[in-house]
């Protein structure tokens, strides 16, 4: 248990949330890797983690960098079709 301190009922559910994510983590790299040492366990999750978050934040950019290209590519085509 770790005291913390949150400032909505929507920020505690995903504190919540997270701690299942966590806990559901360290049962499956305890269960399926020779792992005892709970330091590197939590390592491990946290490097999981942190490739999620990352690999999400990468999907992003390319997201917007399509939507950036279809409104760019959109643009040019009420453009044309005002000066004509």
């Amino acid at each position: 248990m770790y005291p913390l301190s949150v400032s909505s009922h929507e920020e505690e559910e995903v504190l919540r949330k997270a701690v299942k994510k966590i806990e559901s983590m360290i049962q499956h790299f305890e269960k399926n890797y020779a792992v005892n040492d709970k330091q590197d366990v939590l390592a491990m999750c946290a490097l999981q983690l942190v490739a999620q978050a990352a690999r999400d934040d990468h999907s992003e950019v390319l997201t917007e960098k399509k939507i950036g290209s279809r409104i760019e590519a959109l643009n040019q085509e009420l453009a044309s079709l005002l000066t004509s």
